[in-house]
């Protein structure tokens, strides 16, 4: 009688497993990252989305949102003055400015007004969809360079600095 071979399904599950934390490893933030960094700290900086996931409706995978990037439209940006009391930036298509107010899990941005250009309904949606996460999010990390927002929907916004 021969004993039944594990091994196989072993490396199977290590590979996948391996995968899995792989791909987690793009979206959370390091241990040594601040919460909640307060808006002094993040006064005269600069941001640029370089990667947006959100879980998918229909069969709840995260997958990566496509972004307006140079050279296929303008980069969505993040702002803050230099004395932290306000925020402004691109959106994709338009300009947005806000009023920028401190709070227990970071700051928020209040106030927030936009410009109307007419935009593509792939961009008017993620216009939407940013300035909404900006004025209502979950959680926002900073990690050195990186600066995450997490959304109570469950979507990740992650800037790289750019100053």
């Amino acid at each position: 009688m021969s004993k039944p071979q594990s091994k196989p399904l072993f490396w199977v599950f290590l590979a996948s497993f391996s995968i899995f934390l792989g791909g987690c490893a793009q979206v959370m933030p390091a241990c040594t990252a601040v919460n909640a960094p307060p808006s002094r700290d993040m006064a005269g900086s600069q941001w640029e989305l370089i990667r947006w996931h959100y879980t998918s409706p229909n069969d709840g995978k995260t997958r990566l949102r496509g972004i307006p990037h140079r050279g296929n439209g303008e980069p969505i940006t993040l702002h803050i003055s230099a004395d932290g009391k306000t925020a402004s930036g691109s959106s994709g298509c338009n300009l947005y400015t806000a009023q920028v107010a401190g709070s227990d899990w970071g700051f928020l941005l209040e106030k927030i007004a936009s410009t109307r250009k007419a935009c593509g309904p792939h961009t008017a949606e993620l216009e939407y969809k940013f300035l909404s996460y900006l004025a209502d999010y979950r959680t926002m990390v900073r990690d050195g360079d990186r600066l995450l927002i997490m959304t109570r929907d469950g979507e990740v916004l992650s800037f790289g600095l750019k100053n």
